[in-house]
């Protein structure tokens, strides 16, 4: 499938210096209040940000725009749902008629929950009969008009995007911090590759050190 040349797709996250995005029992509040207003800028400057559905259960997120003054409309927000799971009380369903919200299933999700999911306010769209292709999704996006997407996924979501080739930028911001944890998400998760030449290469663009809080966020391109 060919895939759009002009449609950037940017990864973001925060780790700890052993590569954990949270802690084994999903606490994910890892850098400082200054990369978190780095982060919500660049929101402002996307037109969608993806997550997954297990990053919506555990975290329970508004992903709007906060601690920077914007005129702009927070971007749309999709959720990837295979199975139509999100919580109808969520903060993202709540707010589904105020900010614009795609929640992204599979066939396998019921009738009826697809039915009170757009009851909300909220848009489905149905990709796929059991998994998801997000080759097919952004596809799909693109030609709805999103030319910027933030992906501000768990483990197995930027897995699948960074294996399906997607991603045209990652960044990161590693904070001093070591969390440990057999159990604890890394930022890169799913079946990952046998061998270290079979790895995906990226190129590093650019570093910022932030002295005061100790963090470093750096910027990679494909």
């Amino acid at each position: 499938m060919k895939f759009p040349t002009d449609l950037k797709v940017i990864i973001n996250s925060a780790m700890t210096i052993d590569g954990k995005i949270s802690s084994y029992n999903g606490n994910s509040c890892i850098s400082s209040k200054k990369d978190l207003v780095r982060v919500h800028k660049l929101r402002s400057k996307v037109d969608a940000i993806v997550v997954g559905i297990n990053t919506v259960i555990i975290d329970n997120p508004m992903l709007n725009i906060r601690f920077i003054r914007n005129n702009r409309i927070s971007p749309t927000r999709i959720i990837i749902d295979s199975y139509g799971r999100i919580p109808l009380d969520s903060k993202i369903l709540k707010t589904a008629a105020i900010i614009k919200t795609i929640i992204v299933v599979t066939k396998q999700a019921s009738k009826d929950t697809i039915e009170k999911i757009k009851k909300l306010g909220a848009h489905v769209i149905i990709v796929g009969s059991k998994l998801i292709s997000l080759k097919k999704l952004f596809n799909m996006l693109y030609k709805m008009g999103y030319r910027k997407i933030l992906i501000e996924g768990g483990g197995e979501l930027n897995w699948s995007c960074l294996h399906d080739g997607i991603v045209n930028e990652l960044i990161i911001t590693i904070a001093p911090i070591v969390l440990g944890g057999r159990n604890a998400i890394t930022l890169v998760e799913g079946r990952g590759y046998s061998t270290i030449s079979q790895g995906i290469k990226l190129k590093l663009t650019k570093i910022i050190q932030n002295k005061n809080d100790n963090e470093i966020t750096l910027y990679y391109n494909n």
